[in-house]
């Protein structure tokens, strides 16, 4: 009964084989070449970058703890009033997620995630912001969700976020290294978590809104650190999670699944990252990485002209393996192919995040540290 257990590992691996056998050679013939401008330049660990409606660029850096503004156009950078000193930033922690509200032009509000220094402590929190009419400082509105896990280390912090096509807010979390986060329902660490991003209330049509207790946040569980999140033009949200020693992941968002990470006893990292030995269903991933891992980190799907064979695959940045993979699904989410093109492949060292601007371009952050890092807008050229 086992095989009834873990949804498509089968059909996942045999994709994988054909995607790496037919990575290359004719198919990539439609694959256009890319050009890669530096946008701006001196950031330290930027983890992800919004576009806002003026065109101006607002990014995320992890250990300064800055909420900094790029003019798109000439690369100048300033920091805005922000209350860093309240941010919690230690190991893989610390300002973190930003999302842009799709109604930002009226109401200037932001959202973060990110660490977060307490009376006892720290923890893991979503905050609303508005900014003023000058971009210059952000203003607390609301702590959406507090209480998200956070470890000693800053270790699986999460924290990525998406405003889905529907207006709901999603946020990925990690399990903090602990190991019964990821199967408890009343955690909110290794899960995906949707609410209504005004208020921070569970999504009315949530597996558990009618229940009690943080279980009416989970939209998806079982996962051990989530990376990045995504929605496709057909509306399904993607999530990209960091394996252990083996198996990173990109997974299909549905109501209620669970992604099987089940760590334990203890912090058990020897554990498959789909337990098909846990009751219910485990759904397996629709791409993995096998052994070695890669780290992949921020994700978005490609739109707009000029991209060839990429358009509509997903756009996933990498950090160990230092590169921009873009990743191909059918319609029905089955792995069709991945490539990596040589200009973005061992070019710029580790790869943190991706997001695709309105004018069909992406936006690449690297994630090297020392003050060297970059901004990057990457264009098929011609």
């Amino acid at each position: 009964m086992r095989e009834r257990l873990v949804v498509l590992p089968v059909l996942v691996l045999l994709a994988s084989v054909l995607g790496a056998a037919c990575a290359g050679g004719a198919e990539e013939r439609g694959t256009p070449a890319l050009d890669v401008e530096v946008v701006a330049s001196g950031l330290d660990h930027p983890w992800e970058v919004q576009e806002l409606p003026t065109g101006d660029l607002l990014v995320t850096q992890r250990e300064r703890r800055t909420l900094t503004l790029v003019d798109a156009d000439t690369g100048a950078k300033r920091n805005l009033a922000f209350p860093s000193s309240s941010v919690w930033a230690r190991g893989e922690t610390g300002l973190l997620g930003l999302a842009v509200d799709p109604r930002f032009a009226s109401n200037r509000r932001i959202y973060t995630c990110s660490g977060w220094r307490t009376a006892s402590g720290h923890d893991i929190r979503v905050v609303s912001w508005q900014l003023d009419t000058r971009f210059t400082r952000a203003t607390r509105l609301r702590f959406l969700k507090v209480g998200l896990p956070s470890n000693s280390i800053g270790r699986h912090g999460g924290c990525r976020l998406l405003i889905t096509g529907y207006g709901a807010l999603l946020v990925g979390t990690g399990d903090a290294a602990h190991g019964t986060n990821p199967q408890n329902l009343s955690s909110l660490g290794g899960k995906v978590l949707r609410m209504d991003r005004f208020y921070g209330r569970p999504w009315p049509t949530n597996p558990w809104v009618k229940g009690t207790g943080n279980r009416r946040w989970v939209l998806t569980y079982g996962h051990r650190n989530v990376q990045g999140l995504a929605q496709r033009s057909d509306g399904s949200v993607w999530s990209v999670e960091h394996g252990s020693y083996r198996d990173d992941e990109i997974n299909l968002v549905r109501n209620g699944r669970n992604f099987g990470w089940n760590p334990v006893p203890g912090y058990n990292e020897s554990v498959p990252m789909t337990d098909g030995n846990l009751p219910g269903t485990q759904y397996g991933a629709r791409w993995r990485s096998g052994d070695p891992t890669i780290a992949p980190s921020g994700a978005d799907f490609v739109r707009g002209s000029g991209w060839g064979d990429l358009a509509g695959t997903l756009a996933v940045a990498v950090l160990k393996d230092q590169r921009l993979m873009f990743v191909r699904f059918d319609s029905d989410g089955v792995l069709q192919w991945t490539r990596s093109p040589a200009e973005l492949r061992g070019t710029r060292g580790r790869l943190r995040d991706v997001t695709a601007a309105r004018d069909g371009s992406l936006l690449v952050t690297t994630d090297n540290g020392g003050g060297q890092d970059v901004l990057l807008r990457v264009r098929p050229a011609g």
